[in-house]
């Protein structure tokens, strides 16, 4: 076949696929509180202007709520600087000033049951303007500020129910189980499950959905995704950049809070979790639930031996000099947040019994990179040539940022009259393949006005991933100052979590490169 043919039948495909994917966009009204806050100004409304470039979605009004005083026509203008920013190439003057046109501003005092008589009016009297009943409200706001927001909402409840309307709700959800649990019950006075969407970005990134189609609409991976094949699995989620302005919040988070509980737990859920019987939201929360139930917990000494958690010093990334975390604004000069963690987990199910699955993920470290990599066991016998047994395994690399590819690591013969093994890969690239996909956001919120949950954790599942970390969160909190090392701004973190895999056998993947 030739390269054109090929090309020709690929567009075809996609062709085929986008057509039968097509969503209808419906007129929509989102209220968003926490609407000029740093979230909206990185991700949502950069989101939602270009869903509206790509006429993802057409009629529909969001109206942004504050406590900063702003006109509408100043909320437009503020925003826009931050939409360009954060948009790059996609940004366009005249598109944005018609999407602009859609943005409306409110501000308020949200623990005020003045802003939400005012909303309601608002609220109605915009809908009947437009013709619309599809009623959105976006929680871009701290954990315990939901709780007011939705204290006041139970107050609402009438006008609530009048319309088809869902409530989403940033992670993390709650700062333990029983907050989470409580949070759970009082969402659940005023709205239905089916109407509550709590949202991970992670689970919108492609890569990661991409774990479940690798799996399992490839019969040549499935037979061998088992403890009898696979040697360990290693997750790295770690990031370049400090707190910056999010001191207060990651004073009241810290990385466990911020990270483990939700993205890394996630992506162990996607690794290990058994065939749905269908791509449904409650069949594959269903299979995620028996991951999380089938992690071992456990004992403080343990917590010990399989975790190791540091905090951020003074260094140098990328060539600029850092701070150390306790000199960062808002944050306590004794703080003993933790901004790393690595960890050495077990499921304990029928699938992986007995495989270590490695995670790590920090502040300041040296580069920026989110990746999961399933390590298999070497061939049992030395037969190709002298050498062989210090090959690397082979391997499936998954990387989710800062670019989405698939790669699969094996060897093939030297070329030569020597017979030696030697390490090569096959690389799929998103990018290259495909071109410009949605972003995370963009994503979550057409599944959202689609009624789509399949990708927006429900809240068996957020209680459960609690239950895992909060005993390693109770545990290095008693521990306090003396077990918290500092590891210098611009490395991979502590000393401790390359001895955590080296105790197996083993080394995290080196990405110096």
């Amino acid at each position: 076949m030739s390269r054109q043919t090929s090309k020709v039948i690929k567009s075809q495909f996609l062709s085929v696929c986008q057509m039968n994917d097509s969503f209808k966009p419906q007129p929509f009204l989102m209220i968003v509180f926490g609407g000029a806050g740093d979230l909206s100004r990185r991700k949502l409304l950069p989101a939602l202007y270009h869903l509206y470039c790509d006429k993802q979605i057409v009629d529909f009004i969001i109206l942004g709520v504050g406590r900063t005083e702003r006109s509408d026509e100043e909320y437009r203008v503020e925003m826009g600087e931050y939409v360009s920013r954060y948009s790059g190439d996609l940004f366009d003057k005249a598109k944005w000033e018609s999407f602009a046109s859609h943005l409306r501003y409110i501000s308020g005092d949200v623990s005020d049951a003045k802003l939400y008589v005012a909303l309601r009016t608002q609220t109605d009297s915009l809908m009947k303007k437009i013709g619309m009943n599809n009623l959105l409200y976006y929680l871009s706001v701290p954990i315990g500020v939901v709780s007011v927001i939705i204290d006041q909402m139970a107050q609402q409840r009438s006008w609530l129910k009048q319309k088809q309307s869902k409530v989403i709700i940033e992670k993390p959800f709650g700062k333990d189980r029983d907050s989470a649990k409580a949070l759970n019950t009082k969402v659940l006075e005023v709205f239905e499950e089916s109407q509550i969407y709590r949202i991970d970005h992670y689970l919108g990134k492609e890569t990661v959905q991409n774990i479940l189609f690798f799996r399992f609409a490839n019969s040549i991976f499935e037979p061998i995704w088992k403890r009898n094949y696979i040697d360990h699995v290693e997750i790295s989620v770690t990031e370049s950049e400090g707190v910056g302005t999010r001191g207060d919040f990651y004073e009241e988070s810290g990385i466990i809070r911020d990270v483990v509980q939700n993205h890394l737990l996630q992506l162990v859920s996607l690794v290990a979790m058994e065939p749905p019987v269908g791509f449904e939201a409650n069949l594959i929360r269903d299979e995620k639930l028996k991951v999380y139930r089938s992690i071992r917990q456990f004992t403080p000494e343990e917590i010990a031996e399989n975790t190791v958690i540091g905090q951020y010093g003074a260094g140098t990334v990328d060539e600029k000099t850092a701070v150390a975390y306790r000199k960062e604004a808002k944050v306590n000069s004794k703080s003993v947040t933790p901004t790393f963690f690595a960890g050495r987990f077990f499921v304990d199910n029928w699938r992986l019994a007995g495989v270590p699955i490695y995670v790590r993920t920090g502040k300041r470290l040296k580069k920026r990179v989110t990746e999961l990599v399933v390590y298999f066991k070497h061939p049992p016998l030395k037969l190709l040539g002298c050498g062989h047994e210090e090959m690397p395994p082979n391997a499936v690399v998954m990387s989710i940022t800062p670019h989405e590819s698939i790669n699969i690591c094996f060897s093939v013969k030297l070329p030569g009259m020597v017979d030696r093994a030697y390490p090569v890969k096959m690389s799929f690239d998103y990018q290259e393949t495909f071109g410009r996909d949605y972003s995370p956001y963009e994503r979550l919120l057409i599944d959202c006005m689609k009624g789509d949950q399949t990708l927006f954790p429900g809240a068996e599942e957020i209680e459960c991933m609690w239950s895992i970390v909060d005993p390693i969160i109770r545990y290095w909190e008693e521990k306090g100052d003396k077990h918290l090392p500092i590891y210098e701004a611009g490395t991979w973190g502590p000393e401790a979590a390359d001895r955590l895999m080296q105790e197996d056998g083993n080394e995290w993947r080196c990405y110096e490169k």
